[in-house]
């Protein structure tokens, strides 16, 4: 079993910063494929910004230019920098971890709020 811990979200105004990150535990050696998503209310769950057990990396349109995703698999966490927030960006954060011949986890959510 895969247990995944978010952290780093929380309050922020307009133009501030945040830096999430997610650490995976578990019987495991390494993750593969690492990503960021975020549920908006009104909206569907979107990809935010996913990076490969390779280091490539992809981003959503809606942060694109605004964020960085980055993983330290000393750690099995995965981090997301968010700069320049938004209003629009207010809502969950889910990390997701895919484990080779295991599957995909999610983690638990991380509230993000950028007032006004």
């Amino acid at each position: 079993q895969v247990q995944l811990v978010e952290s780093g979200g929380g309050l922020v105004q307009a133009g501030g910063s945040l830096r999430l990150s997610c650490t995976a535990s578990g019987s495991f050696l390494r993750a593969d494929d690492m990503a960021w998503y975020r549920q908006t209310p009104g909206k569907q769950r979107e990809l935010v910004a996913s990076i490969t057990r390779r280091y490539s990396t992809n981003y959503g349109d809606s942060l694109k230019g605004r964020i960085t995703i980055s993983r330290d698999d000393d750690k099995n966490t995965v981090y997301l920098q968010m700069s320049n927030l938004k209003p629009e960006d207010t809502g969950v954060y889910y990390c997701h971890v895919v484990i080779r011949y295991d599957g995909g986890y999610w983690g638990q959510g991380t509230q993000v709020t950028v007032s006004s």
